[in-house]
């Protein structure tokens, strides 16, 4: 019996801890230091980064699923500009008496769910929403129901709906900004869109004064996210994911990951770890 108890006591000590990813050498202490910062925080949370030009990652439960809540919308955007570049539909067009382009500004800078709903209606449905992330080969993540039936389900901050690996998420981030799925113009006009993303600014951008940051949020019940790009002082960029399940105080949580991230990255650049100053500029 009580080699039973031990047992499952380690398994379950185990399980809590934060899984980190295959990095570089150069980067395996910026994500020792990733891994200490969020085994010291409550709640499960899970992070990925990747520069955009070499691919270098890093990550901390970076294979684990979590809800996308309005992170999601990143996904609709990409995939009615695909639309808009195919010439099957433009930004004029109007949907629910409001124009293409004033749906996605409503859903990407202010998170509006109706202006959501009527995208993912317009698309198809949230299926079709499925279908172009399957389509460009991007792999765990899931676009399952419009924002409405989400919202109106029983919650369960487990549910593998509607729900995004860390890594999943930069991979799809770099898929968009590389190029390989939208035209210049429809991925140029995007990140200026998430770089007028007005909700959360207590999370990425809450340590990263003055930093260039396009970027979507995410809020449900005791969950808590911000996906999008960094730009490092050098000019280089970086996709970035935050995940906050449980716990408490989760945008500080994430904005300190975020400046963990700003600060490993950089000294990176210039050959030595720097460490992380967790202040605001």
């Amino acid at each position: 019996m009580r080699v039973f108890a031990l047992l499952s006591w380690i398994l379950a000590f185990a399980a809590a801890q934060p899984v980190l990813a295959a990095s570089s050498p150069t980067l395996q202490p910026l994500e020792q230091q990733l891994a200490a910062l969020l085994a010291s925080r409550s709640g499960d949370v899970g992070v990925a980064a990747i520069d955009l030009a070499s691919g270098e990652t890093v990550a901390v439960n970076g294979d684990k699923a979590y809800p996308m809540a309005s992170t999601m919308k990143v996904a609709v955007a990409a995939a009615y500009l695909a639309q808009v570049d195919h010439g099957r539909r433009t930004l004029d067009d109007r949907i629910g008496g409001q124009s293409a382009r004033g749906l996605i500004e409503a859903m990407m800078i202010r998170s509006s769910n109706p202006a959501t709903d009527l995208l993912i209606s317009n698309l198809g449905g949230p299926a079709a929403v499925q279908t172009w992330i399957q389509f460009n080969r991007i792999t765990g993540v899931r676009v399952d129901r419009n924002i409405a039936r989400l919202l109106a389900d029983k919650r369960d901050l487990w549910d593998l709906r509607d729900s995004a690996t860390p890594l999943a998420m930069v991979a799809m981030l770099r898929t968009i900004d590389k190029g390989r799925v939208l035209s210049t113009a429809s991925r140029t006009y995007l990140l200026d869109v998430m770089a007028r993303c007005a909700t959360g600014r207590n999370r990425m951008r809450g340590m990263l004064s003055g930093v260039p940051i396009a970027h979507k949020t995410g809020t449900l019940n005791n969950y808590t996210s911000d996906v999008g790009f960094m730009t490092l002082p050098d000019g280089r960029r970086l996709a970035v994911a935050f995940f906050a399940r449980g716990g408490a105080d989760r945008p500080t949580t994430i904005a300190q990951a975020a400046r963990t991230i700003y600060d490993g990255f950089s000294g990176w650049l210039r050959g030595s770890f720097t460490g992380t100053a967790l202040t605001a500029n």
